[in-house]
């Protein structure tokens, strides 16, 4: 089971003081956070293709790095990094080839039944999962969006500069969507 694999490999991780090699404090070292997807392709080939190391950014994750609600945690997220942990600037980073792209709802919730979620389940939501549960037509339209809900976020500070940027996850190679300097 992956539990058990993961605790029995933490345990010796932590004996034999792995973590020494990550030590860092709380600050982000480069000053930045980042929104980016949660793709599993982007874990190590992210920070491998923009030169970070543990402890020089604040990485914040969603499914397509998608914004669209100024007041939801991926928000709170990055305002915490900014006001409270020494972040000047914030950098957009989605991914050509991602599975938000073209994401279709009603598929989804296919999918959810498949594994044993009822309708009545679904129809017990606040929302209607069409207004939620979406993805993007267009990777680029999709960062200049997160971009401009961060800029126009009453609460971040007009000082700071909101990049975009789309990354293919296969070569690392970085297109820029918006300079925010």
């Amino acid at each position: 089971m992956l539990l058990d694999e993961i605790l029995d490999y933490n345990k010796q991780f932590v004996e034999e003081r792995g973590y020494e090699v990550f030590e860092t404090d709380k600050f982000p070292n480069k000053r930045a956070v980042i929104f980016t997807c949660m793709d599993t392709r982007l874990i190590e080939l992210l920070p491998n293709a923009l030169n970070l190391k543990n402890g020089d950014v604040k990485m914040v994750k969603n499914a397509g790095a998608i914004l669209n609600d100024p007041y939801d945690s991926t928000m709170k997220s990055i305002l915490v990094a900014i006001h409270a942990l020494q972040a000047d600037e914030v950098i957009v980073i989605a991914h050509h080839g991602c599975g938000m792209n073209g994401f279709n709802t009603e598929e989804f919730v296919g999918l959810m039944k498949d594994k044993g979620i009822d309708q009545t389940a679904i129809n017990s939501l606040d929302k209607d999962p069409k207004e939620w549960l979406t993805g993007f037509d267009d990777v680029t339209a999709n960062v200049e969006q997160s971009v401009r809900i961060i800029e126009n976020h009453p609460l971040l500070p007009e000082d700071i500069p909101v990049h975009g940027l789309v990354i293919d996850p296969e070569t690392g190679k970085l297109d820029l969507v918006k300079k925010g300097y």
